[in-house]
């Protein structure tokens, strides 16, 4: 049983934010301070990435572990109350980030997904992360200018 009243719980459900949450700001601080230029929230994307670097095509999400699923396919996760909704949702959202995935892939774009804790703990690791990227897709750019070139 909720130990909230539907009230309660709608007022605390609606203050969750989905944009500028403060493992996305502490993610953007660190990428910004690395020299790497982005776009925030890039709506011309599909699912709307939370960080986008255009000029290399990658797309950024920062994912928090309960509402993206983190442990739930292999039975971490626990609801005490409303079992089958939220089940439902979990579900519903890693459908929509693999399709978002996908669609992101099918345009050419690279997709980085972070957890939350992941960034909290280890920045450092996720910045390097999307730098190597950077430097990928970089290398990737000047093969296809070179074979283009020589056509």
């Amino acid at each position: 049983m909720d130990k909230l009243t539907p009230e309660q719980r709608h007022k605390a459900m609606s203050r969750i934010k989905t944009k500028n949450t403060s493992i996305e700001l502490k993610l953007r601080k660190a990428l910004w301070h690395s020299g790497v230029r982005y776009r925030k929230n890039y709506k011309r994307l599909p699912g709307t990435p939370d960080i986008a670097i255009t000029k290399y095509r990658i797309a950024i999400f920062c994912d928090g572990e309960l509402f993206h699923g983190k442990g739930f396919e292999a039975g971490k996760m626990r609801f005490d109350t409303n079992k089958s909704y939220w089940e439902a949702k979990i579900k519903r959202n890693i459908e929509r980030d693999r399709r978002v995935d996908a669609e992101l892939q099918k345009l050419g774009w690279t997709v980085l997904r972070f957890w939350g804790r992941e960034i909290t703990r280890d920045l450092d690791v996720c910045v390097e992360s999307v730098l190597e990227t950077v430097e990928q897709n970089i290398n990737e750019m000047q093969k296809i200018l070179q074979i283009q070139k020589n056509l």
